[in-house]
């Protein structure tokens, strides 16, 4: 047999928990049929007897080995030299043995030695690179990362992709193995450089499968019962509210005070949702700015001015209680949006014209965060040139009504426009010309599916329809689909809320 006969390839593990309801060798048989007819080019098997069994109902290679808990050596994958001739004899391809550098009753250059005598091909599962330098000076021709994270300290949870990538620039038949349990991964497995990947858990363990999805969904379900405390900062006003799921249970309304601080703005929200003590666990805090790992800072001053990097989620677990998820506002509000839609599309960017301009970016259902969206400052980073927020946000459009003698706030000017006045239309157009710009450039730079729109300004009563008109001119490829906002100005409340129901604490 050549080595090739694996190369890109699906190995699947058909090993029934010992003991359990599958460990027979029809149940083994039947799985091993099941995986070799999708699609498996060779199977994994343990024990010469259902080696045995397998060997007459499937035409692919089969790995061989053997388990034994010793009490002298913590090798368990065939130590013996016997295990080697059993699982010759019963009908094997391909030996694989426990590769690491543990004591064992016999060296990994016997059993190699042994299994070529045979006619066989070798395998080593390793735990580390210097596992496979060995293994390959002993002759073994496949190297697995069968063993990474077991061989001391707490069992990880991902495959090891760095080990795959290492091997692999030892030698080019080194096989993935080790929790890979979704197409993905093991794709990324084949990205890494493996020469073939097994597959066990995910496919033939059902017990193992099973607990799997009940333990997401009961912490789905545990955490969709529990409310969260979501409270949104943004430049003019703070929301806070009793979340659960999709609903708003409570809610209050506090006015930003923008010559106050972050620890007075955080104040007066614990005082007016002190009522809620004790109903709720988790905390998640939207807020205008950058929010990275806790931090929070001001990006456009003229928005909110916030001092240096202010600790934002230590402040407020001593003042809430409970651990907190902290976020920038226009992403959770993105997340929210999200959500409200039942996650579909895929992607989708979120604009809330308000205040100023945030956004949230949705590529293949993932949340970016960090500088992600801040649409707003688009602009700044070029010498003389304000951000764009500060010529379309609501700031924007009282400043531009004040300059031409009006004395009035951005909903008073929508008002007047919609009956007509001149130079209030003009404002209005002139904002929706650059948010139609803005959107232009999006769709060429991110191609989403959709411009989701939301914010005062952005909902507005005609301003989505300015921002269309802007926009029918250009070839169909290149317009952006754009949408109003579903869920108003609870979007963040509720994003932050299911953003802080799956973080881990």
């Amino acid at each position: 047999m050549q080595p090739d006969i694996l190369k890109n390839s699906l190995i699947v593990s058909c090993q029934p928990i010992p003991g359990g309801p599958m460990d027979a060798p029809s149940f083994v048989t039947g799985l091993a049929r099941a995986a070799v007819a999708a699609g498996a080019a060779a199977i994994r098997i343990e024990s010469a007897r259902y080696v045995r069994a397998v060997r007459p109902a499937v035409d692919v290679p089969i790995i061989g080995i053997v388990k034994r808990d010793l009490q002298d050596s913590p090798v368990r994958i065939t130590p013996f030299l016997s295990d080697v001739d059993d699982l010759v004899e019963a009908g094997a391809d391909i030996i694989a043995f426990d590769a690491t550098s543990r004591p064992r009753p016999v060296a990994l250059a016997e059993l190699a030695e042994a299994a070529r005598t045979h006619g066989k091909l070798t395998m080593a599962d390793c735990s580390s690179v210097a596992d496979a330098r060995h293994a390959l000076a002993c002759g073994i021709g496949f190297i697995g990362t069968t063993l990474s994270g077991y061989v001391g300290g707490p069992e990880p949870v991902d495959p090891d992709i760095d080990l795959i990538a290492a091997i692999a620039a030892l030698t080019p038949y080194v096989i993935a193995e080790g929790r890979i349990r979704t197409p993905e991964q093991a794709a990324e497995a084949a990205r890494a450089g493996a020469y073939a990947v097994t597959v066990g858990s995910a496919i033939t363990r059902t017990e193992h499968v099973t607990s799997w999805f009940s333990e997401a969904l009961a912490e789905a379900y545990r955490t969709e019962a529990e409310p969260v405390l979501a409270i949104d900062i943004g430049g003019t006003k703070s929301m806070a509210a009793l979340v659960s799921g999709m609903g708003v249970i409570e809610k209050v309304r506090i006015a930003t005070d923008a010559g106050g601080t972050p620890d007075r703005w955080l104040e007066a929200i614990a005082s007016a949702a002190q009522d809620w003590s004790g109903r709720y666990a988790r905390v998640g805090i939207a807020a205008t700015g950058l929010v990275e790992d806790g931090y929070w800072q001001a990006l456009n001053p003229k928005t909110l001015p916030i001092p240096g990097r202010y600790p934002l989620a230590e402040k407020a677990e001593g003042l809430f209680g409970g651990p907190v998820f902290a976020v920038n506002d226009a992403q959770a509000a993105a997340w929210g949006e999200y959500m409200a839609a039942g996650k579909s599309p895929q992607s989708i960017v979120f604009l809330t014209i308000s205040t100023g301009i945030g956004g949230g970016v949705i590529a293949g259902g993932r949340l970016m965060t960090g500088l992600a969206g801040h649409f707003g400052l688009t602009g700044s980073t070029r010498s003389g040139l304000a951000p764009l927020e500060d010529r379309v946000s609501g700031k924007f459009i009282a400043a531009e009504a004040a300059r031409r003698g009006h004395d009035a706030d951005a909903p008073s000017v929508f008002a007047a426009a919609a009956q007509g006045a001149d130079w209030a239309r003009d404002i209005v157009n002139g904002s929706a010309e650059r948010v139609a710009a803005l959107c232009a450039d999006i769709k060429v730079m991110l191609d989403p599916d959709a411009i989701i729109i939301g914010g005062g300004i952005g909902l507005a009563n005609g301003f989505l329809d300015h921002v269309s008109s802007k926009l029918a001119t250009l070839p169909e490829r290149l317009r952006p689909t754009l949408r109003a906002a579903r869920t108003g100005a609870d979007a963040g409340l509720i994003g932050v809320a299911a953003l802080a129901a799956k973080a881990q604490p």
